[in-house]
This record gives structure tokens, sequence and C-alpha cells, in this order.
């Protein structure tokens, strides 16, 4: 058995007991934290098959970004968890027969897959003689640069309608309009008032 057998094996068994914890455990935050440690482990198998972006997306993207967006969620809001748990027993048996559903499915798949087995293409990236990443990078802005910028250009019209669809005007609240601000005159900015002096009490010619 060699050693990089043994790291797989070994953590495979971390995602495995880890992804069952956030499934039972009571804590909402406990689960969250739990759900970090599958998904950085599930990076590390990554890391492990020589797929080093895949590896280091997962944990930028998902442990770096979403799960840490979930754990604030979840600390910021009053969740019960005995409300949650309410219908769990209820609903378990259907639950257990979907995951068996899906675990005959996938053992199936991974079935003929077997017996139609093909010999692989050797990997680009080792017969062009650089890593992953380097190879990845070098296709994605060479060969595929024109998909490349329409999926950048498809995520900022997303990004923009979202904003502009969730944005509301909400009464009682200061806002600032910069067309106004940029339309104002030097003559609205300031105002000159000639005033009388004054002499108040108890002061000195």
């Amino acid at each position: 058995m060699t050693l990089q057998l043994v790291c797989f094996y070994a953590l495979a068994t971390v995602m495995v007991g880890s992804a069952l914890a956030v499934i039972t455990v009571k804590n909402s935050v406990h689960a969250a934290l739990f759900l970090v440690l599958t998904f950085f482990t599930a990076a590390s198998t990554w890391i492990l098959a020589e797929a080093e972006f895949l590896g280091i997306a997962l944990v930028v993207v998902y442990v770096g970004a979403v799960m840490v967006l979930f754990l604030f969620v979840v600390m910021m809001l009053d969740i019960k968890p005995e409300s949650m748990r309410e219908g769990f027993i209820r609903f378990l048996p259907v639950g257990v027969i979907v995951a068996a559903v899906m675990l005959v499915e996938m053992l199936a798949l991974i079935g003929v897959k077997a017996m139609t087995a093909q010999t692989l293409p050797p990997d680009p990236a080792v017969a062009a003689g650089m890593g992953n990443t380097a190879w990845l990078g070098k296709a994605l802005f060479t060969q595929f640069l024109l998909p490349f910028e329409i999926a950048a250009l498809i995520l900022t019209v997303a990004l923009i309608a979202a904003v502009a669809l969730t944005l509301r005007k909400r009464t009682g609240t200061k806002t600032q309009n910069p067309g106004l601000q940029v339309m104002v005159k030097r003559e609205e900015r300031l105002r000159v008032v000639k005033m009388s002096a004054e002499r108040g009490e108890g002061e000195s010619a």
C-alpha cells in the first residue's frame, strides 16, 4: 500500500465523518464548522489527485466565501434547533429511501463504467511538462478566451440585475443622489447674508 493510498483513505474517512456530523450535531454553528472541514478535506483530496486548481478553487470559493457567509447568517439569526428537528423523525424513512436509491444508482453507474472501461488519454498537463494550474491557465486564456469573457460578461450582467431588482427606495432613510450633487451651481452652495451688528448685554462699546 503506497503512501498516497494511505493519505486518500485517511482523508476519505475524515470527510465522511465530518459530513455525517453536519447532519447529526444539534448546534447549527457546529454543523457549519463541520461543513467547512468537509469542504477542506475534499479540497485536500483533489490536491492529492494532482488537480491543484480544483482544490484551491474549492477552498477559496466555498470555504473562504460561501461557508463564512453561511456561518455569519447562522450566528446572526435566532434559530431554534427544537423547531427545526420537530419533523426529523417523521421524514427520516423518506430520507433513508431516497439515499438508498441514490446509492444504488451511483453503484450501478460505477459498475457500467467499469465494464465499459476504456484507456484514458494521457494527462495533457503532464504531457506539456507543466503543472495542472499552469496548463489550465494557459489553455483558458489562449484556446478558450472568448467563452471565458462571455462567462465573465454574463456574471457581471447577473450581478447588476440582482442589485437593480433588490434596490428599493425606503422612507425615513437619508440617501444621496449623485446626479443632483453634480448639478449644483456655485450660487446655490454659498449665500452671503448682510446682517446689522447687534451689541449683546454686558458688552462695552
